[in-house]
């Protein structure tokens, strides 16, 4: 934060964390040809997401090393719990059980981490970014920093974009290059020439609308939460020896706790909805039409 945080007004706090650590790498040809700029990284976004996921396969690794056949402690208990609810649902969804051996790990790696990632929205609004504020601008950066990976855009439609991928793959390897680009002309409405440019557009009409409703919907629960969080953390901030004072302070606790609380179901869900809609979009690669 600044160093004039203490006259912040609420909209400046709020403003203030709202702006990522970023990096401008200058690709003048880039801006020149596209309408998004791409020159620009989150570094935040970046480095948090990409932590989060090496501790999150670190996670998995260390309960596949310490498996037992034996009665499994509590951390191996809850992995393989984990693990069966994610096989269970993708036996549902993935009717190709050679598909499943990859698809149903990725799943799980998919929960996971978009948990870990979910769960820095717990951390205390302004730890890790008054951290930074004491070592960031003494390294040459500015002075801002988000720790929530999926309340930034660009993370949660790369996610989104990669699990298309996932699928356009499964498509071709299931259906075979030719069997797929036919299936993009003859469906939904049917085989026959004058429909195809209709068919076509309908089936990249919903390739976009499952890819961007799929990020958005992650990025705006997580958002939403992390401004309620800021909210709260500003009834802190106006702690003061009076009667007013004592009762933001007394609010921001009960508050904070009553939130933390219901957001831990909140992170949960939309890990497992994420999780569910990449086993459903996968699963559906490997339906004919």
């Amino acid at each position: 934060m600044s160093s004039d945080q203490n006259v912040m007004t609420a909209g400046e706090y709020i403003q203030h964390h709202l702006q990522h650590l970023q990096k401008n790498f200058d690709f003048e040809s880039v801006k020149q040809t596209s309408i998004v700029d791409f020159s620009i990284f989150n570094l935040d976004s970046v480095f948090f997401s990409a932590l989060l996921g090496v501790v999150g396969c670190l996670i998995l690794w260390s309960a596949a090393r310490k498996a037992t056949s034996g009665v499994p402690g509590r951390f191996q208990a809850a992995v393989e719990i984990m693990s069966e609810m994610v096989e269970n649902q993708a036996k549902g969804v993935v009717h190709n059980p050679v598909s499943r051996k990859l698809i149903s790990p990725l799943a799980l790696t998919v929960f996971v981490w978009i948990f870990l990632m979910n769960a820095m929205d717990m951390i205390p609004v302004d730890l890790i970014p008054g951290i930074w504020h004491a070592v960031g601008p003494s390294l040459g950066f500015k002075d801002y920093m988000r720790v929530v990976p999926t309340a930034d855009l660009s993370t949660t439609l790369g996610l989104s974009c990669s699990v298309l991928l996932i699928c356009l793959v499964y498509n071709i390897k299931i259906k075979g290059l030719g069997g797929w680009a036919h299936e993009l002309i003859a469906a939904p409405f049917g085989n026959h020439w004058a429909l195809y440019p209709v068919n076509l557009l309908m089936q990249l009409i919903e390739y976009l609308a499952k890819t961007v409703s799929h990020g958005m919907r992650l990025f705006g629960n997580m958002f939403a939460g992390e401004l309620v969080f800021m909210l709260i953390a500003l009834m802190g901030g106006g702690w003061a020896l009076s009667v007013t004072g004592v009762g933001l302070a007394i609010g921001h606790v009960i508050a904070g706790t009553v939130w933390t609380l219901f957001h831990i179901l909140v992170i949960t869900l939309q890990a497992f909805i994420f999780m569910m809609l990449t086993l459903i979009y996968t699963g559906q690669a490997h339906d004919a039409h």
